[in-house]
């Protein structure tokens, strides 16, 4: 399953600074001035896991496939966005179609930086983004219920039962919560799926911090910064820092992160949030012509992990031949997990395992 994640912000918050450096890429332009991105610029980057190198290395392969993240840096929303402000619907319209949402908050003075409020106020920040994701998501419902609701005088239970749906929703918005935390089933997010709501995504916060306070910058610090709750997905990246790393060779990028007491790339730090905030992992394929690891969500069958391959292979599953990445590695490739009866059989009841390698038998 592909990766579509939207950077977003107040304008001149860093935003195409990030994406620049996140994608090695001077594609998006990143001035000193509101709205210097208007079409949302797009960058696909590899998830960097040692287990494929490993992997690789042991069955030298034709072609290794890595998953990818799709990163859309996206203009500058300003207040009234929802009412097309600033360039309004045309964003708004480019997060509908990502998976998350990254907010990028600037957390650090600057008088040589411009700042659309003129001060730096993070938390200010975050309201304003939230409550015009929350206005424009009422803006969807409101037409939408235009419709509903006299579809729903025939008396038909589910018709009516959607307009209720609708109403709830309606009025969790109009109490400035966002519609993921109203508190729906999952059956009920199914029936709103298609209006495509904005406040219905995850929000990874990058509070975007000065070079010199990368390393003091806690959880507790820029949640209170960002009065956002604890639970939230939020973390430090000085994009200048992140810029620096993005032009030097690996072994002089891992020296300048030592240089300011960081284990991680911000790249690195980015996805592994976005895959625990998404409740994403990885399993592989592997074979002479090539290894292919592929992106899933967590709790996934194997009929649904097949069907990330091709939708052929989840509707006429048989079974998978399972090897654990770690029997895997052990034991010296597939053959020796046979031998050694680690390689194993599993039907459609089967919940794939992180790092799991895979082959897949199914008719046409």
């Amino acid at each position: 399953m592909s990766l579509k994640i939207g950077i977003v912000g107040l304008p001149n918050v860093g935003k195409s600074t990030l994406f620049n450096a996140l994608t090695r890429s001077h594609s998006a332009d990143a001035q000193n001035y509101p709205f210097c991105t208007i079409d949302p610029n797009v960058g696909v980057v590899e998830v960097p896991d040692e287990r494929i190198d490993v992997l690789a290395t042991m069955v030298k392969p034709e072609k290794v496939i890595r998953a990818a993240v799709e990163f859309v840096d996206i203009a500058g929303l300003v207040k009234g966005a929802s009412t097309g402000e600033g360039l309004g619907n045309k964003f708004l319209a480019n997060i509908r179609e990502c998976d998350a949402i990254a907010q990028v908050v600037r957390v650090f003075e600057d008088p040589d930086v411009t700042h659309v409020h003129e001060t730096v106020h993070p938390a200010r920040d975050v309201g304003i983004i939230e409550a015009e994701l929350i206005l424009a998501d009422l803006q969807t419902v409101d037409k939408r219920l235009e419709k509903a609701r006299p579809e729903a005088k025939s008396g038909d239970r589910k018709k009516v039962e959607y307009v209720n749906l609708l109403e709830r929703l309606k009025k969790g918005l109009e109490s400035e919560r966002r519609a993921i935390d109203i508190g729906f089933s999952d059956e009920e997010k199914s029936l709103l799926r298609d209006l495509h709501l904005l406040t219905m995504k995850k929000i990874l916060y990058i509070a975007n911090v000065r070079d010199d306070e990368i390393s003091r910058a806690t959880r507790s610090f820029l949640c209170e910064k960002l009065q956002v709750p604890e639970s939230a997905e939020i973390i430090p990246i000085s994009a200048k820092i992140e810029q620096e790393i993005s032009l030097l060779p690996d072994a002089d990028a891992q020296e300048l992160l030592k240089e300011f007491g960081l284990k991680e790339s911000g790249l690195n730090a980015f996805i592994r949030s976005a895959y625990h905030m998404l409740h994403l992992m990885t399993y592989f394929t592997a074979g002479p012509k090539e290894i292919h690891a592929w992106n899933i969500v967590r709790g996934w069958k194997t009929p649904q992990a097949a069907g990330v391959i091709h939708s052929d292979f989840e509707r006429g599953f048989i079974a998978a031949e399972v090897i654990s990445y770690e029997d895997f590695v052990a034991c010296g490739g597939e053959v020796g997990a046979r031998e050694k009866g680690r390689a194993r059989i599993e039907g459609k009841e089967y919940v794939v395992q992180d790092g799991d390698v895979m082959h897949f038998r199914f008719n046409v």
